[in-house]
Order: C-alpha cells, then structure tokens, then sequence
C-alpha cells in the first residue's frame, strides 16, 4: 500500500513492489491446479471414496504420491503466508499512533469484495472448492492481530495444530488398541477357542471398517449423480455443483474449519513477516537451515502417511496426528527455498517469470476454473470426464501450469493488472485503477 497525491492508501506499483512475495504468489496460485483438476475432471465423490477409482497404475501411484508430498495443500499454506505478508504490507500507516482509519476501510472493503468473488467463484462459475470465500471470512478476523507480537501470533495459530493433532492421536490410540483385540481374538480362533462377546465385537468392528474401503451404496449413488451432472445437461450440471457446496461443504461444517486453517496460517504469516523472513530479509545461511529443517520434518511425514494410505487397510496411521505438521512442514520449506533460490543470480533468473504470475494470481485463479470446469470438463465442453487417472491429471495440470505462466508473462507487458486484480483494486479503493501499463519516459526513450 502507498499514499497518493491526497494522502489517501492507494495501491502498491513498481519498484516499491516486494518481488519475492509476488514469485511466491505466482508459484502458488500456478501449483494449486494439481490438486484442483482431480475435481474438475475425474469427480470429487471418487477422489473421497476410493483413490483407486481413478486409475491406480504404476504411474498413477507415483503421480498421486509426488503431488500429495510435495504439492497437497502447500500452495494454499504460501497463499495463507502471504496473505499474512499482504496485511502487514497493507497496514503499514495503521501501525502509527496517528494511523489513517482509511486503511483499516479499505482492508475492509477489499475482504468484503473478495467474499463477494468467492461467492461469484461457487455458484456461477460452479467451483465447488473455492478459496477466496474462506480466505476472506478469514482475512476479516486477522487485521487486530497486526499489533500481536510473533510469539503471541504462533501461539494462537498452534491451538489450530492442537485442533488437528489431539483427535487424531485419540484415533490412533484407539485404533492400536481395536488391532490388538482383533489379533488376539483371531488367535483364539485359529487355536479353535471359544470368542467372547468382545472377540466377537472387535471382529465385526473390524470388519466394518474393512467394508467401508469399498463404496457402499449411497457412495455409488452419489459418484453416479455426479458422473450425470458432468454429462448431461447444463441445468444439471449447475445444480449438482451448487447443492454440493451447500450439502457437502458448508453442511458438512468444513467451512468454518478451513477458515479457521487459514486464519491459524495467516497468523504465521504476519510473524514471519515482521521477523523477515517471508520478504527475504535473512540471510542465506538462515534460509538453508530453514528449508532443510522444514523439508525434513513435511516431507518425512508425508512420506509415511502417504504411505500408509496406499495400504488401503483400516490400520492405524500416523498421518491423523501428522497431516497439519507436513502442511506447513513442506509449506514452509517451499518458502526458504524460494528465498534462498532469490538470492543468487541465477535463482533469480529462474525464478523471475513467476512475477508477473503474482501480479494477476487473482485472474488466473479463475481462468483455471473457467478453463477446467467449462471448456474443458463441462457437460459441453471439449474434453471427455471421468477418463483420466492421477498420472493423466498431473500432466494436464503441468500444462496448464506452463500455458498460464506464459500467458501471464505476455498479459503483463502490456497492462498494469490482470483484469480482476484491475476490477478488485477498482472496487476496493473507489476509483477507477490504471489498466495499460505505463511506461516511465526511460522506458520509451
């Protein structure tokens, strides 16, 4: 944020831009699609069911296991990071004794607009899992909290961690305990003992948990609707989308839970950022040690619970207890090596075309959508659904990745803004933003 002419917070442009933030911005909005695509072209229900029914050959496995380490909810880490960086950026002026209440308005107003987006985002471009919703429910809790001190923002943002680690370590606790049961009470058969009514309750329990690795009925049910919605007719297709944001996401009560990770993440991200460390104000040694630490901590648990997933058996696993650890674990490694890799030449180079991805994350967040789940995978669209296995899903997400990449880098030597960051910008400060992108009269000489 910057002040114009007036003295009023106006938007952030040029050299006073924070290019780091934007590279991140655009390597994660870009790496998102991985995740989203399995929805979009191969079907949510069967994505939740059973991961074999979208394919589950060798490379299938190697796809699904590679995106779920390293990419599964890390790019929705950085977005939450960053926008942790984006409201202190924002509050700059609001942090002085005589700061404007101009800037906690337009924080407002911006969050508020964003809502509106996400709300635009589920029920017309039919995005059943959408993150602009969430992060702007989120965002309108998190500007108090700029005062906070780092230590404070952690230990507020760890109860979330609590939240995620305490029921499944009581789950896996209780699991251990169901595996001994059902092994003794297997020994008492083979040795033709009579089972006791618990026996018999640990079998049947097993054996319930077995069955549910399969889809019953109402699951089948359902994959069916959903295969008729993406291939039938247009009513249906809108329909289907928008009663499953409403029955499965918000009435299930996931919502206010992915609320609360992203508030919990962007409390981390305000600490990071007033100890430096999102904006690349460490050094290199600091950011080395940074990313081995977080590497080896995520990436080790995603291995297991991964692992341990592709076993298909109600076994107890570590990865109930693990799965926030290894989100922000990865997430965090990705950020050290994104900065680490910024301060060298070469990394830089590297790393330089995601700027302009950063620029119009808002607008390519919604191509992804419009391209995926409208000329591609809609009942009119150009591509057949339902026929594609995780090996299939990665590589039409790495083309979009690197279409839309090149795409950004072209839009963006000619216009100052994608076009909804122009329109965001537009509604949130009041006045009609700067579309073309103006050139300095060194530029043009």
């Amino acid at each position: 944020m910057a002040a114009d002419e007036t003295g009023e917070p106006g938007p952030v442009r040029g050299r006073a831009r924070i290019d780091i933030l934007d590279v991140l911005r655009g390597f994660a909005i870009l790496g998102i699609y991985f995740m989203n695509v399995p929805f979009q072209a191969a079907g949510a229900e069967k994505t939740f069911v059973d991961l074999r029914l979208i394919g589950w050959t060798a490379a299938d496995q190697i796809a699904w296991q590679s995106v779920s380490i390293f990419l599964e909810g890390t790019q929705r880490c950085l977005l939450e990071l960053l926008f942790g960086a984006g409201m202190m950026v924002m509050a700059r002026r609001a942090m002085e004794a005589d700061g404007p209440v101009a800037v906690a308005d337009l924080y407002y107003r911006r969050n508020l607009w964003l809502l509106a987006f996400g709300l635009f985002d589920i029920f017309v471009i039919l995005w059943i899992g959408d993150i602009l919703s969430i992060y702007a429910v989120a965002a309108l809790f998190l500007f108090p909290f700029r005062r906070l001190g780092s230590k404070a923002l952690l230990a507020i943002a760890s109860l979330y961690l609590l939240f995620t680690v305490i029921p499944g370590a009581i789950e896996y606790s209780a699991r251990v305990a169901l595996v001994e049961r059902v092994e003794a009470a297997k020994a008492r058969e083979a040795a033709h003992q009579p089972l006791g009514e618990e026996d018999r309750k640990a079998l049947a329990e097993w054996n319930a948990k077995l069955q549910k690795l399969t889809p019953n009925d109402e699951q089948r049910k359902r994959i069916a609707a959903e295969r008729k919605a993406h291939t039938g007719d247009v009513a249906g297709y809108y329909s289907w989308s928008a009663a499953t944001w409403a029955t499965e996401i918000w009435g299930e009560g996931l919502f206010p839970i992915w609320v609360w990770e992203a508030f919990s993440t962007m409390l981390i991200g305000v600490a990071l950022w007033k100890w430096g460390v999102t904006q690349g104000d460490r050094s290199w040694r600091f950011y080395l040690a940074m990313m081995v630490a977080a590497y080896a901590i995520g990436i080790g648990v995603r291995w297991i619970s991964t692992s341990e997933l592709m076993m298909f058996s109600p076994a107890p696993k570590i990865g109930w207890m693990t799965s926030e650890i290894g989100r922000l674990g990865v997430g965090l490694g990705h950020l050290a090596l994104f900065n680490l890799l910024w301060k060298s030449g070469g990394g830089r180079a590297l790393l330089a075309p995601f700027k302009a991805a950063g620029r119009m994350a808002f607008s390519l967040y919604f191509i992804e959508q419009l391209i995926g789940l409208h000329l591609l995978f809609a009942p009119y669209g150009l591509a057949p659904w339902g026929v594609y296995g995780w090996a299939d899903l990665a590589g039409i997400a790495a083309v979009m990745f690197v279409g839309l990449l090149a795409f950004a880098n072209l839009w963006m030597r000619f216009f100052a803004n994608g076009p909804l960051e122009w329109l965001w910008r537009s509604l949130s400060y009041l006045k009609w933003q700067p579309f073309l992108k103006q050139h300095s009269a060194a530029e043009t000489a």
